[in-house]
Order: C-alpha cells, then sequence, then structure tokens
C-alpha cells in the first residue's frame, strides 16, 4: 500500500511538473519590449551595459511556433559613410525562426537572420518569468578574445 501511496505521488509530481513546463509555453506566447541587455562575464560575474543603458527590442512568439526577435543598441544615427553602415550591422541582432519549449529553455531553429552564420542552428535560451517579466539567458560564449560571457537579457510583456 505505501508503495502504491508513493507511486501515485510520484506521479502527480512529474504531471505537475510537466503540466509547470507547458504552461511556460503558453505564457511566452505575446509580444515583449526590451527592458535590458546585459553582458555577464563568465571569470567575475561582473554584468556590462554592452548595448548601452538604453538599447531597444521587441522579442515576439507566436501560438504556432514562430518567433522572432530585434534588438538594437542605444545611441544608432543614420549612416553617413560605408563604415557607418558596418557598424550598423554590428549595433543590431535580428532574427526569426520556430521555436520549442525544452523544460526551462526555448530552442529557436533559425530560418532567416541579420547574420547568415545562423542559418539553420538551433539557438537554446534558458528563460524564467518574474511577473509581466521574462528574463532571457543565453548560453556562455567568447565575447571578446580574451572573455567568456553570457547575455542577460530582461523583457517586459508588451500586449
Amino acid at each position: 500500500m505505501i508503495k502504491l501511496m508513493q507511486l501515485i505521488i510520484g506521479a502527480l509530481f512529474l504531471t505537475t511538473g510537466t503540466l509547470g513546463f507547458a504552461d511556460d509555453g503558453k505564457n511566452i506566447v505575446g509580444v515583449w519590449r526590451l527592458v535590458s541587455f546585459e553582458t555577464e562575464l563568465q571569470a567575475t560575474g561582473a554584468r556590462e551595459h554592452t548595448r548601452g543603458k538604453n538599447a531597444t527590442g521587441f522579442l515576439i512568439f507566436t501560438p504556432d511556433g514562430r518567433m522572432m526577435a530585434v534588438l538594437t543598441d542605444e545611441g544608432r544615427t543614420p549612416p553617413k559613410t560605408e563604415q557607418d553602415r558596418a557598424g550598423l550591422f554590428n549595433s543590431m541582432v535580428a532574427y526569426t525562426g520556430t521555436y520549442r519549449i525544452e523544460d526551462d529553455r526555448w530552442v529557436t531553429k533559425v530560418d532567416v537572420a541579420w547574420n547568415p552564420a545562423l542559418l539553420g542552428s538551433g539557438q537554446p535560451r534558458s528563460f524564467r518569468f518574474e511577473g509581466n517579466r521574462l528574463q532571457e539567458i543565453t548560453p556562455w560564449r567568447n565575447v571578446t578574445p580574451d572573455k567568456v560571457g553570457r547575455g542577460v537579457i530582461v523583457w517586459q510583456r508588451a500586449n
């Protein structure tokens, strides 16, 4: 009898956990406005506003499984030279693709991107909700030749 009770409690726990992630998949659907973009350095834990304190952007998740993201650095101005145009490329991020939810992360299979190196790749992002805010954390990567960091991005529900 005790083993049967343990089995039932275990099944309920697993079902509840699965439903929680399914709810996260539903909660993520919508339009999100960028609040902050920080880069956390792995060696020190320090955070930097690498895109400026007033970066802009939107993140969109549709119910049918499409994600779109556009982020731009603070202080962008219309280009006057070819060098300015190249700088604008480096001061933004834009991509879209289909996404799936896996526990506490989403994975986007990129099919259109400002940077062709992302095409066909899977872009995993850890996430969690804090009220009407969505915190996104990117994987660790080289942010400069001698520094490893990750993005810590906060979005506010816009709709």
